[in-house]
C-alpha cells in the first residue's frame, strides 16, 4: 500500500475535520488520515459504558491498523462540542481517559490526545 496512513478518533462536528487533519499531515508526514467519527467521541471512550460504540470504534481502528498499517492513532476532544458540552479541562481528563482506553485495545501504535480550541487550532495534550 502507498503512503503513509494514521488514524483520528474525532467527534462528528466538521469544524474540526480538517484542522485535525492538516495538523496530523503537516506534524506526522501523515498522507492519509481515517478519520473515525462520533459524536463526543472522548466522552463515550472514557465512560466506557456504551459497549457497542465503544467496540465499533475499536473495530474501526483494527481496520485502519491493520488493513492500511496506520502507525498513529490521535484522540480528539474540542471546543463546543455538542456531543459533550464539558469545559476544556474537563475535556482533557476525559481525553487522557479514553487514551488509555484505546491503549488498552492493544494496538502497537503511538498514542496521542489532541484539543481543537475556539480558534480550531490543534494542539497536543
Amino acid at each position: 500500500m502507498q503512503g503513509k496512513f494514521v488514524t483520528g478518533i474525532n467527534c462528528m462536528d466538521g469544524r474540526v475535520q480538517l484542522p485535525v487533519i492538516e495538523y496530523l499531515k503537516n506534524k506526522y508526514g501523515a498522507d492519509y488520515v481515517d478519520m473515525i467519527t462520533e459524536p463526543g467521541p472522548i466522552k463515550i471512550l472514557s465512560e466506557n459504558e456504551e459497549k457497542f460504540a465503544v467496540e465499533s470504534m475499536r473495530n474501526r481502528v483494527k481496520i485502519s491498523a491493520l488493513g492500511h498499517g496506520s502507525s498513529l492513532i490521535a484522540v480528539v476532544g474540542h471546543y463546543d462540542c455538542a456531543g459533550n458540552p464539558a469545559c476544556r479541562e474537563v475535556q482533557r481528563k476525559q481525553t487522557l481517559s479514553a487514551m488509555e482506553v484505546v491503549r488498552s485495545w492493544g494496538f502497537a501504535l503511538q498514542i496521542i490526545g489532541l484539543w481543537v480550541d475556539e480558534n480550531w487550532e490543534v494542539c497536543e495534550i
